[in-house]
């Protein structure tokens, strides 16, 4: 029995699905009960592989049609096309990176014993190792001439349709599917590997220490965000996971760690959308002796860099086949005065809450909860700025109330010296020129602790073993975030579950 589908062949039902099931199980008992040494039975331990799908392919690629090379290989894939046709089998195996050869079972070389062994056990999706001469057939594919064949790994349940392009929630669930079945899968997880490779070079050629922080931690800080929480049986005591590792990485650079980075997971327990997960991947780096000005001149050349490492350009093609200009110096705006702009209403640091909220019933803009000052100005940014940016851009010059571990602005009052970049219409780092006094941290801390008694569950709590830290000297430093899965995003133009391997789903 074979299950190769036809291109036009609609997805099996539950009840045929369980029949196939049914269908593989009894191959799989016979394979159990005829295994020898040789055959290895459903799932050997090993078979000989001696080379690579892949790698045929660059060798023997351009092989004219019935050209024959006199090379025995041993190799294995998954069987994603199957046709059995008399005293000629053909199947297509597929390697873990796509690549695919054709093998040709022909009772002539086989035998018709081994020929009808092959019909009656060999399904789609099942791993396959075959042995035999490299050729291209009389059509012009490279094949193999199978000599020897045994099954590598029995799959029971069936593949999805290959014709048939798997639904998102799908590919999200059953991601395993989607990298057998779908190249921009399989290509997705190259280019993050390929992202944080670059990210790491870019660093190592800066001089920067790669580190590892707690994710444990007894208490949240680093960002404004709601944490998970947990308890720890061993030391009878609640946790939480982090939802920043800034606060640590800080403590490396008082320890004289001058640059500093870290990639690792980040886990805030808030919304999931298009652009937010509850667990996602984290970029942060510090730098002593920089501000937010030199910290964003080294965000540019890492999204650069990863952007050539995964394109070859600075121009990254999305998905849906627009093409984005990364290159050149990002523009540099004002949040302040690109408000004032687009709102036509002139707002500054010294503008009342009345005033904002006037702004906001006019124009439509929702309260922020726990409103301040910041938290009305970022909401109407949002509002009348954010959506009107095109190239990538880094928004400057932030409230002070909302960027409690932000340096104030050296010449503006009221405002501190942080920066949000924005790419693709969505943020995708942030940097500041950090906060390094450790009695105006002190005071900040005080802030947000008035916040948290206030009802706001994003605010931070006093860290006393951070001010401690600052006590002992942090020199000037800048620093950054930026999400892994968001910059991603932005060289791909993916959404954030395409971009992440396995993400959270309901």
């Amino acid at each position: 029995m074979t299950d190769a589908p036809a291109n036009d062949a609609a997805e099996p039902t539950e009840d045929e699905v369980f029949e196939q099931k049914a269908v593989r199980l009894a191959k799989r008992e016979r394979l159990l009960a005829e295994r020898s040494d040789a055959a290895g039975g459903a799932y050997p331990v090993s078979v000989p592989v001696t080379t690579t799908i892949t790698s045929l392919r660059e060798r023997f690629g351009e092989l004219e049609a019935g050209e024959e090379t006199g090379e025995t290989v041993g190799v294995a894939g998954r069987v994603v096309f199957s046709r059995n046709t008399g005293k000629l089998c053909f199947a297509s195996l597929q390697a873990g990176d796509g690549s695919r050869i054709q093998a040709m079972v022909s009772q002539g070389v086989v035998g018709e014993e081994s020929l009808q062994a092959w019909k009656e056990l060999v399904d789609l999706g099942d791993h396959v190792f075959v042995s035999g001469e490299v050729i291209s057939s009389r059509r012009g594919e490279l094949s193999i001439m199978v000599a020897e064949w045994r099954i590598a790994a029995k799959a029971v349940l069936p593949l999805p349709n290959l014709h048939t392009e798997l639904s998102e929630e799908s590919r999200v669930r059953s991601r395993f599917l989607d990298l057998i079945v779908r190249d921009r899968a399989r290509e997705t997880v190259l280019a993050r590997a390929t992202v944080n490779a670059s990210l790491r070079r870019t660093f190592t050629e800066r001089d920067f220490v790669e580190v590892e922080t707690p994710m444990l931690q007894v208490q949240h800080g680093g960002a404004s965000a709601r944490p998970f929480t947990t308890h720890s049986n061993a030391f009878d005591t609640e946790l939480f996971l982090r939802i920043a590792p800034e606060l640590y990485l800080k403590r490396a650079v008082v320890g004289g760690i001058d640059r500093v980075y870290e990639i690792n997971r980040n886990f805030r327990n808030e919304g999931s959308d298009s652009t937010h997960s509850p667990e996602f991947a984290m970029l942060e780096a510090y730098q002593a002796y920089t501000d937010y000005n030199g910290i964003a001149d080294l965000t540019q050349t890492l999204i650069q860099d990863a952007a050539i490492a995964v394109a070859g350009s600075t121009t990254v093609t999305w998905a849906d086949g627009t093409e984005y200009d990364l290159g050149g110096d990002w523009d540099r705006i004002s949040m302040y005065d690109s408000l004032s702009a687009a709102s036509g209403h002139q707002v500054t640091p010294e503008t009342s809450l009345d005033e904002l909220r006037a702004l906001g019933e006019k124009s439509g803009v929702d309260a922020p909860p726990h409103e301040t000052h910041g938290k009305w100005v970022e909401e109407l940014w949002e509002h009348f700025v954010k959506g009107g940016l095109t190239r990538p851009t880094f928004v400057m010059d932030f409230p002070v109330d909302t960027s409690p571990l932000v340096r104030e602005h050296r010449s503006i009052a009221g405002v501190v010296e942080k920066w949000d970049l924005y790419v693709r219409g969505f943020e995708l780092a942030t940097g500041y020129s950090e906060l390094v006094d450790p009695v105006i941290q002190r005071q900040r801390f005080v802030e947000q602790a008035k916040l948290a008694a206030r009802g706001d569950d994003e605010a931070m709590p006093i860290d006393e073993e951070f001010l401690r830290a600052l006590e002992h000297g942090m020199p000037p430093t800048g620093g950054m975030g930026m999400g892994i899965d968001r910059l991603l995003m932005a060289i791909t133009g993916l959404g954030i579950r395409e971009t992440i391997l396995f993400p959270l789903v309901k």
